[in-house]
């Protein structure tokens, strides 16, 4: 079969909202959104990311994870260390730790079961084409 670009985007999109819906699902009896979760996820590979880096990460503007940023440390979740100059980093708390790391128990179920009708070298294949299609810089 042939696939036009469009028809390929669709159903990456298509993909990725079947993801949104699962993971908030899975994630709901950790008291998680996904966002937060992803929040989670990026400062766990990332430790005293700034709020623009987490906010780029997060697909969010810096004016809506500013506040998502409140109320995850409010929460107890993630803390505000002061960074060089006037800037403000962000670290993990235990309890945000310790949620990140279930929530990655409950994200892996969920993809794994997507992905179940892929061989494991066509799982490579599609991450491959899909770093290829992204290019040098996924974030962008």
């Amino acid at each position: 079969m042939t696939y036009r670009p469009a028809e390929v985007a669709l159903a990456v999109k298509r993909l990725q909202y079947r993801h949104h819906r699962a993971l908030s699902q899975a994630l709901a009896p950790l008291g998680l959104s996904l966002v937060q979760w992803d929040t989670l996820r990026h400062l766990h590979r990332k430790p005293d990311a700034s709020l623009h880096d987490l906010a780029v990460l997060t697909f969010q503007t810096d004016q809506s994870f500013g506040s998502l940023a409140t109320r995850m440390a409010d929460r107890g979740l993630i803390e505000r260390v002061p960074g060089p100059g006037r800037a403000v980093r962000h670290q993990l708390t235990e309890e945000g730790a310790r949620l990140r790391a279930e929530g990655q128990r409950a994200v892996d179920k969920v993809v794994e079961s997507s992905f179940k009708s892929l061989s494991t070298a066509q799982l490579n294949q599609l991450g491959e084409l899909l770093d290829l299609a992204l290019g040098a810089d996924p974030t962008a």
